[in-house]
């Protein structure tokens, strides 16, 4: 952990920015804002709050693709635990993982999809071309013979567009999610207090401590 208190300079806590880097800043009184207050799960397994989430993943998706991404915490309050900056590093970090995980799942699942539904499409479509084929020699040819045969092949090609439709379409935002959430489960995250609120406000800052240590 890196802190800094120099002169006429807000102290800060966490791991150095880049001079370059795409700084996400985000302005909480306590840390438990920047996480759901609903999830019962360990500070490490914890999701973030929907709103903060949707702004953290916002602004990084309107920053440069080559961008290296940071996380600045302006915090409304003393610095506390000397962990505490490590430890919401580490649950951001383990956050966005997961999210890049199961966007990794719904793209794999989307290709066997796609897979299924081009067996499927291919299936149909040879089987409407071969009944227009019949249909338009029962009726002995002619303009309506004509009509039958390019209705059915219409309809095999109306059963393709699911699989072109995954395989075209459907997995590059998938694939780009994935990359983003990627960029910001190893981005850097820093912590700068702003001094407000009096010196042992950390101690009800949960989860900068476990429950236990706030009590006491």
């Amino acid at each position: 952990m890196i802190v800094s208190s120099q002169p006429h300079a807000a102290p800060t806590a966490g791991d150095p920015l880049p001079d370059h880097c795409e700084r996400i800043e985000v302005y909480v009184g306590q840390l438990k804002q920047l996480f759901n207050a609903m999830d019962p799960s360990p500070f490490r397994e914890k999701d973030l709050d929907p709103n903060a989430e949707e702004f953290i993943s916002g602004w990084a998706r309107e920053a440069p693709a080559d961008a290296q991404l940071a996380l600045l915490v302006h915090l409304d309050r003393q610095a506390g635990a000397p962990d505490e900056a490590p430890a919401l590093r580490e649950a951001v970090h383990e956050f966005f993982a997961h999210r890049a995980g199961a966007a990794r799942r719904r793209l794999r699942q989307l290709f066997r999809q796609g897979r299924t539904s081009l067996v499927i499409g291919l299936v149909f479509l040879a089987g409407s071309v071969l009944a227009g084929e019949f249909a338009a020699e029962a009726l002995g040819g002619g303009r309506v013979a004509d009509v039958v045969r390019e209705s059915f092949l219409i309809g095999g090609w109306v059963a393709m567009w699911r699989p072109l439709e995954v395989f075209l379409y459907d997995w590059w935002p998938l694939r780009a999610e994935i990359r983003l959430f990627e960029r910001l489960s190893a981005m850097p995250v820093q912590i700068k207090y702003r001094g407000a609120g009096p010196t042992e406000a950390w101690r009800s800052d949960w989860p900068a401590v476990p429950p236990s240590a706030a009590q006491r």
